[in-house]
Order: C-alpha cells, then sequence, then structure tokens
C-alpha cells in the first residue's frame, strides 16, 4: 500500500494576493484524508509548517543584488525547512504531498525530492514559472520557481533554492496559455517540453500527458508532480489569485492525474495556490482533493 505523508506550507509570501496561505486548511476540509484513504492510500498528516503573517515581516529583507523579488528570505527559510521535511519522508519510504500556499513552495518540495536523486518534473500549470528576479513583472516570487530550483540567472549556485538532481531536459510543462517573453526564451534555450493548451486542444490530454510525463521520467529514480489549480479553467477553479481563461475541463484534469498514476513514477506532489477567499463554496479546495485522489489511484471503477 501507498504511503502519503501530508505537509502543509501555508505560505502566501511569493504571491500578489492574501488568503492563499489559507489552502492547506481549505484542501483539508475539503475531504483530501478521505478521498486519498478512499483511493486505498495510508495517509498521514504531518500538519503544517509554522509560517509568520506575511504583514509581520518586511518584504525587502535579502533583496537580490538586481531585480524584485518579494519576501526573498520568508520564501527561503519555508523553503528550507519544507525541503527538509520532504527529503526525511522519502527516506521513510513514503511519499510526500506538499499544500500550499503560493507556488513558490515548489523550490523546497524540488529540492527536497532531488536532494539524493536525479528527478524530473511536470508542472501542470497556466504559467511557465520561470521568471528572475531581473525578468519578473510583478516581483512575486511565485512565478519563479522552476528558475530557482533549475538555477537559472540570479537563482545560479543559491544553495537553498537550486535542486541538484532536476535538469530541464526532465522538466515537462503542461497546459501553458500565460508565459512571459523571457519564459519564452528559456524555454526554447534551455530544452524544456512545453505544451500550449493549443497542443491539448489539438492532441488530446491523453498523448500529451503520457509524452509529458515520458519525457520527465527518462533515466531519473522518480518525478515530481507539481499541480497549480490555476491550470484549470476558472469556471472549473474559480478560488486561485491569477485565473486565466480557457484551462483544462474537470474531466481532462482527472485524465490527466489518472495518467500520472498509470505512469507509476510518482516520487512528490504538491497542490498550489488553493485560495479560498476567492473561491465560491470551497470548490477548488475540493477540486484538488479530488485530483490527488485521481493520481494516487483512485478510479470509478
Amino acid at each position: 500500500m501507498t504511503r502519503v505523508r501530508i505537509i502543509g506550507a501555508p505560505t502566501d509570501y511569493g504571491a500578489n494576493r492574501r488568503g492563499v496561505d489559507m489552502g492547506p486548511s481549505a484542501i483539508r476540509y475539503g475531504g483530501l484524508a478521505d478521498e486519498l484513504a478512499n483511493a486505498g492510500v495510508d495517509v498521514v498528516d504531518a500538519g503544517d509548517l509554522p509560517v509568520p503573517r506575511a504583514e509581520e515581516r518586511d518584504p525587502d529583507t535579502d533583496a537580490p543584488a538586481e531585480g524584485d523579488a518579494k519576501f526573498l528570505h520568508e520564501v527561503a527559510d519555508v523553503c528550507r525547512r519544507l525541503a527538509d521535511e520532504v527529503d526525511g519522508t522519502l527516506a521513510e519510504g513514503a511519499v510526500p504531498l506538499a499544500l500550499g500556499g503560493d507556488h513558490s513552495i515548489a523550490i523546497g518540495s524540488l529540492v527536497g525530492a532531488a536532494r539524493n536523486a536525479d528527478v524530473g518534473a511536470v508542472w501542470f500549470d497556466a504559467h511557465a514559472d520561470l521568471n528572475t528576479p531581473s525578468t519578473t513583472p510583478s516581483g512575486n516570487v511565485h512565478g519563479m520557481p522552476l528558475a530557482a530550483a533549475l538555477g537559472i540567472g540570479e537563482f545560479a549556485d543559491t544553495e537553498w533554492a537550486n535542486a541538484s538532481g532536476l535538469d530541464p531536459e526532465n522538466v515537462a510543462l503542461v497546459g501553458l496559455r500565460s508565459v512571459d517573453g523571457a519564459e519564452v526564451e528559456l524555454l526554447r534555450e534551455h530544452g524544456f517540453t512545453a505544451y500550449t493548451m493549443s497542443d491539448i486542444d489539438e492532441r488530446g490530454i491523453t498523448d500529451v500527458t503520457e509524452d509529458a510525463l515520458a519525457a520527465a521520467s527518462a533515466g531519473v529514480d522518480g518525478v515530481h508532480v507539481s499541480l497549480d489549480l490555476d491550470w484549470l479553467d476558472p469556471k472549473e477553479a474559480p478560488g486561485v489569485g491569477t485565473p486565466v481563461r480557457g484551462g483544462v475541463t474537470y474531466r481532462e484534469a482527472h485524465s490527466a492525474m489518472e495518467i500520472v498514476d498509470d505512469a507509476d513514477c510518482l516520487r512528490s506532489m504538491e497542490l498550489v495556490e488553493v485560495n479560498p477567499t476567492l473561491d465560491q463554496h470551497n470548490e477548488t479546495a475540493e477540486l484538488a482533493t479530488e485530483l490527488a485522489a485521481s493520481a494516487f489511484g483512485k478510479r470509478v471503477i
């Protein structure tokens, strides 16, 4: 039986809108433990990392020498501790499931997952998250986690942020529809596998997800799956801070997670960007729990 350890990272340091720090509570309230148990998973909830409120902190502490990255000191602190939790969970033979919080927590998830192994990553997201302090239009670190984990730009040789066992050739992004110009250049230069919503429209979610997992899993020990709920269309997942119209449907999302399970290479996972202050009747959080269950084996029959 698969054992999953839930780790909450209730941070909104990387986001442009407050409230996403309540995501772990909303996801738990939405029935995550029950959904995973119904999928035949042995669930352990490790609780939340202690995270001070953003309002109590100075966003410019440890600001980068060039560009802008708000709350970088706080993001680094959370990600260091999350990386240790993820690494420790894997050492115990369980699968870490991190709950955000904003997408900056993916830095910690990736660093922990790649500390003692070579890993790939599949990024289910409307955004590429490849900005750096010098290219970001906002200064929000939730738009930078992939660049940070891969040591791109100002993140080069940054111990707390760099995932040593992760290479761009094993990173696949699925469902892109809002990508900044500098990110487009990086996608082309570094050998990422990237699929836009147009690719999904033309080829279907099954082929795209299977190809993404094949690229991410080639020659590595396992795959990290990062699921940003803004990957879905806002009609399906209204409770996110950076919604982009034209995302995947409810059924497409479940199909993709079922394919993740079928691939049998899942090493670690995170659910991010659920913001209950923007949600309707907690439906985005409940959707996150359902999708996690599909990724861990839940089926209709």
